[in-house]
């Protein structure tokens, strides 16, 4: 994670969040062949782009312990994303520094598939034990492509209208869960790519608010720009993840 000084002039405003913008994911999403990767004895693994509505006073979400504590961690900033919220958003999770792999880290909510489990159940499952949000099949939107990660998952990405939901973070898996305007994928200095002697694909980030989040995530928000909003049907699968993330 990088942080940068946030340049409101390149950031365009927030988009609506109403049924047209529903309707546009649903027929750009159904018009894309999707790209599935044969998983090869990888892991599957399925994320939810939850789209929701959000304003600045909304912007987070602190996870509770049973106790009533916020799990906040004052070792993990979380200013950089505040200004990020409005209009039609999407979630993102912060991990919490005591977790095995990936603390600290923003993801999607998301996980492993369980025997039998199809991607959609699977993000749609982690997404309820996650951030509290109990979404149905009826609220899927579509796929973007699947996803090859560093380390050795293969990730389908899924679509989901979250309405007027409510957000429940398990502390145990999320620190926060922040309201991230889709409009910030749109800025013109938005994605970023860096060239590493590690790889000859490019590492992909996106800027958030003043936050930079990379790849895997990153290329799964690319998508959800390219794709879900402006009906470009790019891929993504070429760009490349941090060496930190390669894990």
């Amino acid at each position: 994670m990088t942080h940068h000084k946030q340049d409101a002039s390149v950031i365009p405003p927030p988009i609506r969040y109403d049924v047209a913008l529903r309707e546009r994911f649903v027929a750009n999403l159904a018009g894309h062949q999707r790209r599935v990767v044969d998983l090869a004895g990888r892991r599957h693994a399925a994320v939810a782009l939850v789209l929701v509505d959000s304003t600045p006073d909304s912007a987070i979400v602190w996870a509770r312990h049973e106790d009533g504590r916020s799990a906040r961690d004052a070792r993990l900033p979380h200013e950089g994303l505040l200004a990020a919220a409005g209009g039609a958003a999407f979630l993102l999770c912060r991990r919490p520094l005591a977790m095995r792999r990936h603390a600290g880290q923003y993801a999607l909510p998301g996980g492993r598939l369980e025997p039998g489990e199809g991607a959609v159940e699977a993000a749609l499952r982690e997404t309820h034990e996650e951030v509290g949000a109990d979404l149905g099949p009826d609220r899927v939107l579509g796929l973007l492509d699947d996803y090859e990660t560093r380390s050795g998952f293969v990730m389908t990405p899924v679509v989901v209208w979250g309405g007027g939901v409510d957000l429940r973070p398990d502390p145990g898996e999320v620190m926060a869960v922040f309201r991230v305007g889709l409009h910030q994928l749109q800025r013109s200095d938005s994605p970023r790519f860096e060239s590493i002697p590690e790889s000859d694909r490019p590492v992909v980030s996106v800027p958030l608010g003043s936050t930079e989040v990379h790849a895997p995530t990153a290329a799964v928000l690319v998508q959800l720009n390219w794709l879900g909003l402006l009906g470009r049907s790019d891929p993504v699968h070429d760009f490349d993840q941090p060496v930190f993330a390669w894990r």
